[in-house]
């Protein structure tokens, strides 16, 4: 957005200890604190003089004047602030974090019998508010901690926000009642998933209970003011918090969202008199067992935009997730594909690569990456060609000798680099890899005579600490890797790594040494990833399903320069529909059968041969995501990728087809068209000049 010339801020909570850092022991995860700031961080400036109170628990009082929340605790929020700049244009924006403090006063008034000591530990509740970022991603666990933090982050940013615009010339001139008719043309505030949805019940209390707006014009402000970016459609992701929960929390707010949720519910009946059904489905509490908010319905009824991350998901999002929502309103329902930064995800980390481009067409794609599309004219320069193999080779060498260094294993560095990094989560589909190196060792040991394309398989990524299956197939794949990086007959033509605590760092090194990149989610499940992107502007060639960004991917460089295999959505309906049997597959497919048969009869971990008798039950009776059904068709496009990389020159001409077709998924596209479609703002190339430079002064503003 710096770069854009856009004027914006970023706000989130200024944890202490970040994601764990992922330890391997014996194979399994172990999960190490990430203490971040222990140096210290010279980039943030705290500013304790825009430090502001946020409100938990108490309870609401009917005075004359309307509700009031009363008996609350006071938690202080303390921001930090860490420049953003643009790229050249020595444009700077804000990101302020916010930090949690006790007030002075915190619990003293509590303890008049003496215990200062006690009152001052306790001091530590208020404070774990920002101690740690629960890293459970793809999934919601409804812990009050986690409530209070997403409610911390709203309240101290909407009074920033707040403040700032009645400071600003917009807001001073007009009277009190109607100073907030332009904070929708001056405000625009995006909510990234639904983690931030209590913004939405936030701003209409301080516009009703604070600025005594009357309700009707504070939801208008208030729903043309925000817009909900989706970013899952996996129904365990789905924030829905139990309304006990909020009420002891945010009793003032449960009150806001029932008002919210019964004029909407007014709204639908006068449209649908007598579809209970319809009413049930879209209504913002969930009834039956316990009472829950449905915090996307919130975000969706708050905003007057609401978007997906890919094409094919936010078609998803609109005709399966909230199919009434956007048969109700389909003008709110946007896609807004997601898009990587040119500069870290190729300046930065493959200089040599970007540098090679520059030679060819120049360096204005750094700032328009569309641009790359005239490396098409090179796709048959036999010189382009050789020198585009010889970075990938430089980037596999060097990251060869980091893995030797890290991991003890012999890397053959023209073998085939096959990388599979992302979270560990089954919909991801890290079993199906697997399957793929247990059917390749067998194949070698087979036929050992026989030729084979060498590869060296690297998975990496984190489980979450309370994801039982996934720290499973973390171990699965460490004792797979250690059978076949042991096994003489294998030699050198097969080698597993499993990346270690895979982290930005991580991937900074090992995308631009990738030759294969690995993109195999079950259709439909991936909202749309972006390694993916960064893995094809960086000369990887990618093999995946139709999912996510994928689809466009296949789009901007044609299907046939990536490697497509598996279900499409579609299909995937139709066998749910049908009912996916898991063992239909087992039968028909030799291959598969040993395969699982070696996980089952403990052939890879032999001291404990039941160990991995849970994830094989998974796989056979409740696998959500149907790895053996697209396990044949993965299998065969493998063969066609070990053909291909046969013929390296055919293999370049690839690469540089995809590198040229990666325009379309720079973050600089993305971000203009959510300026352009929904806030409503223009981007800019104005360059301001250096501090050292003198600036034009227009006289009549002297």
């Amino acid at each position: 957005m710096a770069t854009l010339g856009l004027a914006a801020y970023g706000y989130g909570i200024r944890y202490e200890y970040g994601i764990f850092n992922q330890k391997i022991r014996d194979g399994w995860q172990v999960e190490e604190a990430d203490d971040w700031l222990r140096h210290g961080n010279p980039w943030e400036k705290a500013r304790p003089e825009y430090m502001l109170p946020v409100h938990f628990y108490g309870r609401v009082e009917h005075a004359k004047s309307g509700q009031k929340w009363v008996d609350t605790q006071v938690v202080l929020a303390l921001p930090y602030d860490t420049p953003v700049p643009g790229y050249m244009n020595n444009t700077v924006n804000t990101m302020r974090l916010w930090s949690a403090r006790a007030p002075n006063d915190f619990n003293l008034r509590d303890f008049n019998v003496g215990d200062y000591i006690q009152a001052v530990l306790d001091r530590n509740l208020a404070e774990n508010i920002s101690r740690v970022l629960y890293p459970n991603d793809n999934f919601f666990e409804g812990k009050e901690l986690r409530l209070k933090q997403e409610y911390f982050v709203v309240a101290a940013t909407l009074q920033d926000i707040i403040r700032r615009f009645k400071a600003s010339k917009f807001g001073s001139t007009e009277s009190v009642r109607t100073i907030f008719d332009s904070f929708p043309d001056q405000v625009a505030i995006q909510l990234n998933d639904t983690h931030p949805a209590l913004a939405i019940p936030e701003l209409m209390r301080v516009f009703v209970d604070i600025e005594k707006l009357p309700w009707t014009k504070a939801w208008d402000i208030t729903k043309r003011t925000f817009a909900y970016t989706n970013h899952t459609v996996l129904p365990e992701a789905l924030e829905r918090w139990p309304v006990d929960l909020v009420e002891k929390l945010l009793p003032r707010h449960l009150q806001i969202i029932y008002e919210i949720n019964q004029r909407h519910l007014d709204v639908i009946t006068a449209l649908f008199p007598n579809d209970l059904d319809r009413l049930r489905r879209m209504s913002l509490i969930e009834e039956g067992g316990v009472k829950r908010i449905n915090m996307a319905h919130l975000c969706i009824v708050g905003s007057h935009a609401v978007n997906g991350v890919a094409k094919i998901h936010s078609d998803i999002v609109k005709t399966q997730v909230f199919k009434d929502f956007a048969d109700l309103e389909p003008e709110k329902f946007q896609n807004k594909t997601n898009g990587i930064t040119p500069r870290r995800w190729l300046l930065l980390c493959n200089p040599g690569l970007a540098e090679l481009i520059a030679e060819k067409i120049g360096e204005d794609y750094v700032k328009d990456l569309s641009q790359l599309i005239k490396l098409h004219k090179f796709v048959n320069d036999d010189i382009f060609i050789r020198e585009v193999s010889k970075v990938k080779q430089e980037n596999k060498v060097k990251f060869a000798q980091l893995l030797e260094k890290e991991y003890r294993v012999k890397i053959n560095p023209s073998s085939m680099f096959d990388v599979h990094v992302k979270r560990i989560h089954e919909y991801k589909r890290q079993l199906m890899n697997c399957l793929h190196i247990i059917t390749m060792y067998n194949r070698i040991k087979r036929d050992p005579m026989k030729p084979f394309v060498p590869r060296t398989v690297i998975i990496g990524g984190k489980a979450a600490p309370g994801y039982h299956m996934a720290k499973m197939i973390i171990k699965l794949i460490t004792a797979v890797g250690h059978v076949v990086n042991n096994d003489p007959v294998v030699g050198n033509k097969l080698k597993v790594i499993f990346l270690e605590n895979y982290r930005v760092s991580l991937a900074e090194k090992v995308i631009p040494a990738t030759d294969l990149s690995e993109q195999i989610s079950t259709a439909g499940t991936e909202a749309s990833g972006t390694g993916n992107m960064k893995f094809m502007l960086n000369g990887a060639l990618t093999i995946g399903t139709m999912d996510g960004a994928n689809v466009e991917m296949a789009e901007e460089a044609g299907e046939e320069n990536l490697f497509i295999f598996g279900m499409r959505i579609q299909e995937v309906a139709e066998l749910d529909k049908k009912g996916y049997n898991a063992q239909e597959y087992y039968d028909k497919l030799p291959e598969l059968k040993q395969a699982i048969d070696q996980i089952k009869s403990g052939f890879f971990s032999p001291m404990q041969p039941d160990l991995f008798n849970e994830v094989t039950n998974m796989l056979f009776h409740h696998d959500r995501f149907k790895v053996f059904a697209d396990y044949e068709a993965y299998v065969k496009c493998q063969d066609k990728v070990s053909q291909l990389y046969m013929n390296a020159k055919e293999w370049t001409k690839l690469v540089i087809r995809n590198i040229a077709a990666s325009g379309k998924f720079s973050s600089d596209r993305t971000i203009k068209e959510y300026a352009r479609e929904i806030w409503n703002v223009e981007p800019s190339d104005t360059k301001i000049p250096p501090p050292n430079e003198p600036r034009d002064v227009d006289p009549g503003n002297s």
